[in-house]
């Protein structure tokens, strides 16, 4: 039997991403101190969460998927509408057949006005995907794509202790600016988050 060759693409995430997404994220909330969060989600739920990230701008959504031979697709994101927009929820876009390996997303950093030029960056990956270089396609493409945006600052909060997200984050030119001591409990205990920033300016 022939055998397909597998690739990775990286494009925008769209509204038939969202049961994948929910399913990849709650992974983390039940198993492990990565996130805060302690109760898993629907996607309904986590809804307002995807819309919050547009398909342009400096809130982005990003996803890494599987493709094969049979099923590859511009590295464009998804199709346009009449204006040239992406058609928001258009899956149309999605490869078939393709598994969700991860996804990176760029928020806002906090909501008061003053910290629009700062966003908060994060990358999630598939269990079964640790280990293929997903992270670090996901944080290239986003930066790429925060490249032209109004984006003075990316900050990361990585949870202790978390070697491959620190190696990830320093590897793309973040530096360490100081560590929240205790401040999340799950689990039954108390987690640091070290705080890492990178320059986009």
């Amino acid at each position: 039997m022939q055998q397909e060759h597998r690739e990775v693409q990286v494009r925008a995430g769209v509204e038939a991403d969202l049961p994948a997404l929910t399913d990849l994220y709650n992974h983390y909330i039940r198993e492990t101190c990565v996130t805060f969060d302690m109760e898993p989600f629907t996607p309904e739920e986590r809804r307002p969460w995807l819309l919050s990230h547009p398909q342009d701008g400096p809130h982005r959504l990003l996803v890494a998927q599987e493709t094969t031979d049979q099923a590859k697709k511009p590295h464009n994101g998804p199709s346009a509408g009449p204006s040239g927009g992406a058609l928001p929820g258009d899956d149309a876009a999605l490869p078939s057949g393709g598994a969700l390996l991860g996804y990176a997303t760029s928020s806002a950093f906090r909501p008061k006005a003053a910290y629009a030029p700062s966003v908060e960056v994060t990358v999630y990956c598939a269990p079964h995907a640790a280990g293929r270089g997903v992270g670090t396609l996901l944080y290239k493409a986003l930066f790429e794509a925060l490249a032209d945006e109004d984006v003075h600052r990316a900050y990361a909060g990585i949870a202790q202790p978390n070697e491959p997200s620190t190696r990830l984050h320093t590897r793309f030119g973040f530096r360490h600016i100081g560590t929240y001591t205790e401040v999340g409990r799950k689990f039954g205990r108390y987690w640091d988050v070290a705080w890492y920033q990178k320059d986009l300016r």
